[in-house]
């Protein structure tokens, strides 16, 4: 970096360092945030690193204990572990912690990839393997580069999100082609419907980037769907059974 003239500071960088007065405000300035960011990406890739086959699970954080998305979310869970996956969450509450719960309670791995919110959430009690993120993109990171599939169960506007990431990474090629299965037909069927008439019938994009997804309301399809795209990956030369890679370096 060059810099001259008038930009010239007139102090040095271990004056800076090495001087106690002054304000603090130093620590939120966007090169400081960027060694923090830094420590975010060494952090998870260093905890994640030997992470076995996994599924990450995305849904609300506002499912109750009673609601039969909760239920779902543990069945899911627990199938995923049974066909040999660990599973990765938000590490929240609601649809996340149930599918923690579901895999912990089977005997698998429960992995939770938290998020500092303001009035949400701390990791529950169901994650084996967790860490809390401050930035989203560093933590959609490490959904998409350690697993091999993703299920989307009923959530709001953070599930949107995160489903719709997961499309455009697979659709532009930026990730290897992965599983996207969409579960609960009732509550996913009117967007599909919007995106096939309103989005594809505009142009926008095109009808065959709905093959993309898969929607079901049966545990043992979603999970099925998972195990026989990998268990097509192995059968190809130089595959790596379907994990997403080839980002680029």
């Amino acid at each position: 970096m060059t810099v001259r003239r008038g930009l010239v500071e007139g102090s040095t960088t271990d004056q800076h360092l090495l001087d106690t007065r002054g304000p603090a405000d130093w620590v939120h300035a966007d090169p400081w945030r960027v060694l923090r960011i830094q420590s975010e990406f060494v952090e998870g890739f260093g905890l994640l690193a030997e992470l076995p086959r996994a599924v990450t699970v995305f849904g609300s954080a506002r499912v109750p204990v009673e609601d039969p998305d909760y239920a779902l979310g543990e069945r899911l869970g627990s199938a995923l572990v049974r066909a040999g996956y660990a599973v990765i969450t938000g590490g929240g509450p609601g649809a996340m912690e149930a599918v923690n719960r579901g895999a912990q309670e089977a005997g698998g791995l429960s992995v939770g990839l938290g998020i500092e919110l303001p009035f949400e959430q701390r990791l529950n009690d169901w994650v084996d393997l967790g860490v809390t993120f401050r930035y989203f993109f560093v933590r959609k990171t490490m959904f998409v580069k350690y697993a091999e599939a993703f299920v989307i169960l009923p959530g709001g506007l953070g599930t949107l999100d995160e489903l719709f990431e997961a499309l455009t990474l697979v659709q532009t090629r930026r990730v290897t082609r992965f599983p996207v299965v969409l579960m609960g037909s009732r509550y996913w069927a009117g967007l599909l419907d919007w995106l096939r008439t309103t989005v594809a019938g505009a142009g926008r994009i095109l009808p065959t980037d709905l093959d993309l997804v898969t929607l079901t309301d049966d545990v043992d399809e979603a999970v099925q769907i998972i195990v026989n795209s990998h268990r097509v990956g192995n059968d190809q030369p130089g595959s790596e059974a379907g994990r997403p890679g080839g980002e680029p370096a």
